[in-house]
């Protein structure tokens, strides 16, 4: 991986992120961290997208990026040696935007479902590696934990809003109450 990416140094700690929204509604992003090939739960961080209005995936990677890095200098933490974005073109561009912004230059990449192409910024040539390579089975093994970890937040969200939203306002009906409702029947439907 190192090699194919011009890395100076294998990438010991690799950070993916992806974008989870259902037509724009409770869109958030996951942030998961590899160290030396496994996972890092201690380190996954969950956002709620704060400033994009709409199923825009692009604006909502570049804030998750930028709040991310916002302030990392001065945190002291590790910057990742790998940065794995899933997606396309697109929002690997929107993530350098991000970088860039923040004046930093971190190792950045993205990978695309379905084709399994790696993209890397700045004009480079994307890289199409054989099904059996490890270094794709790596980068394949952080996007769908990435993709994963965002889609359960989504999830946890939205059922949240579903069971609060169908019963709140109704007069007689406390937290008890629903609980007990919900319980009962098993669902709003």
């Amino acid at each position: 991986l190192a090699l194919l990416l011009n890395l100076d140094l294998p990438p010991h700690r690799i950070e993916g992120y992806d974008i989870s929204n259902l037509q724009g509604e409770n869109q958030v992003a996951s942030r998961v961290v590899f160290i030396a090939g496994e996972p890092y739960k201690d380190e996954y961080r969950r956002y709620k997208i704060r400033t994009v209005q709409g199923p825009d995936d692009y604006a909502s990677m570049r804030e998750v990026i930028g709040r991310r890095f916002k302030g990392y200098k001065k945190e002291n933490t590790e910057p990742p040696d790998l940065i794995l974005i899933d997606g396309g073109k697109g929002q690997l561009a929107s993530a350098q935007q991000a970088l860039r912004e923040l004046g930093l230059n971190l190792p950045l990449i993205s990978l695309a479902k379905q084709e399994e192409i790696i993209f890397r910024g700045d004009n480079k040539p994307p890289v199409d590696l054989p099904a059996t390579s490890p270094a794709l089975r790596l980068l394949q093994q952080v996007r769908d934990e990435a993709h994963r970890f965002a889609v359960s937040y989504h999830r946890t969200l939205r059922g949240k809003e579903i069971r609060q939203g169908s019963l709140d306002g109704i007069p007689g009906i406390g937290p008890a109450r629903k609980k007990a409702l919900l319980t009962h029947f098993g669902s709003i439907e």
